[in-house]
């Protein structure tokens, strides 16, 4: 796929306004550099895919802006290794930039045409990611999946969903943007024998999560 050098360079514009907006962990800006976002984005569109601004994807969904894409991956703090359960599969531009954050990541997506869509992107892409369609609010309960050294959901919740807190390890940290019309991002440690840390990272506006819909691995 087409990466010009005006598109690197737009990459590295990207990144020197991220970290001029706070985003401070090199992993994550190296991640963001490398990552191509007009690849997650349809053709007519990739003349405003290093905009700091969301754009509309398949489903009525959108794919978060470049701003939002770093403060989540920064606060979830994700370490080479670590399995990460991503909530909204989306795009998959925020999956890719967990895998080059050297995480195995389960992404799940309720959408179905978007689901297909993205998957088949991942695979050509060559990221190791595994995705399921399914309902976010249940997670991924196979012994074989759970427990989740990180979570992060890329769209907005109206409360934390328990079951997501049952598959997070010990000291695991979710992101979550919490609400209903607006959110609030939220980064949760699970705290051992104890009362969850809940640290609160301002307003923020993502489309909002949905549910009821059996998962399936792909």
């Amino acid at each position: 796929m087409l990466d010009s050098y005006k598109q690197q360079g737009q990459r590295i514009q990207m990144c020197r306004a991220l970290r001029a907006k706070g985003i401070s962990d090199e992993a994550v800006l190296a991640a963001m550099e490398k990552v191509p976002r007009h690849w997650f984005l349809d053709p007519t569109l990739v003349e405003i895919a290093y905009d700091d601004q969301a754009i509309p994807i398949l489903c009525d969904q959108t794919i978060s802006q470049p701003s939002t894409v770093a403060s989540q991956s920064q606060l979830l703090n994700v370490l080479p290794g670590m399995k990460v359960l991503e909530i909204g599969t989306g795009s998959g531009y925020q999956t890719a930039i967990l895998c080059e954050l050297g995480a195995k990541v389960f992404s799940i997506e309720r959408q179905k045409g978007l689901f297909d869509k993205t998957k088949q992107l991942l695979r050509e892409l060559h990221y190791t990611a595994k995705c399921f369609l399914g309902d976010g609010y249940k997670g991924l309960t196979e012994i074989e999946h759970e427990p989740f050294d990180r979570i992060i959901i890329t769209c907005g919740a109206p409360y934390i969903p328990q079951p997501l807190m049952d598959q997070l390890k010990p000291d695991g940290i979710m992101v979550i943007p919490v609400g209903d019309e607006q959110q609030e991002m939220l980064r949760i440690t699970k705290r051992p024998d104890d009362e969850p840390l809940i640290e609160h990272f301002g307003n923020c506006r993502f489309v909002p999560m949905l549910g009821n819909v059996q998962f399936k691995y792909q």
